[in-house]
């Protein structure tokens, strides 16, 4: 495999260290299930969840729900989605612990933690509209034709960028957004008068 892509939320590119330990703790688990590859498609789908119903992605983030509340939408959501086992026991586990909200921060850790173990590099995408699978497959070739293997894409959406991308592979930052072409021209506008 390639590349594979996950979409993630703008807060889910730095990976807090709680979202390390959950998503260390969900790898281990898969591991010892031999689950590995069954987490990670059920991640994606949930991932893919967030990234596409808005209304999924505020009852997530809704500080107001209590627990109980939380449990019956988060289990109808996984049931109707038909995610099972370890991901929905991670969903549970966080609900009980009041950290609902970093579910997309693990998702993305998860990945990353994965990638890793499976030898791929992780290639942060930013765009201000989800990717085509056909931008995503141009993308993954342009990355190795300038000698980049076996990469991962992990993507988020980030509407402030308005167009373009923004991609961090390592210590590398590519950036070809609107939004950064039109801070350098404000700058050089400035220098200019």
């Amino acid at each position: 495999m390639a590349s594979e892509a996950t979409n993630v939320s703008p807060n889910a590119t730095q990976p807090s260290g709680l979202a390390q330990r959950y998503a260390l703790a969900l790898l281990e688990l898969a591991k010892d299930k031999k689950a590995v590859d069954s987490v990670a498609a059920d991640l994606d789908s949930l991932n893919g969840l967030w990234s596409k119903d808005a209304a999924f992605r505020a009852f997530v983030e809704d500080p107001r729900l209590d627990s109980g509340a939380q449990r019956r939408g988060a289990l109808a959501v996984l049931e109707r989605a038909g995610i099972s086992g370890e991901v929905r026991n991670l969903v549970g586990v966080m609900i009980a612990n009041r950290r609902l909200a970093a579910l997309p921060q693990v998702i993305a850790a998860f990945g990353t933690l994965l990638a890793e173990q499976r030898g791929q590099q992780t290639a942060e995408v930013a765009t201000a509209h989800p990717l085509s699978d056909t931008q995503r497959t141009q993308l993954v070739a342009r990355l190795t034709e300038a000698g980049y293997s076996n990469v991962k894409l992990v993507e988020r959406v980030d509407t402030t960028l308005l167009g373009g991308l923004v991609v961090r592979l390592g210590s590398r930052l590519y950036d070809s957004s609107i939004k950064s072409k039109l801070q350098r021209l404000q700058y050089a506008m400035k220098g200019a008068a």
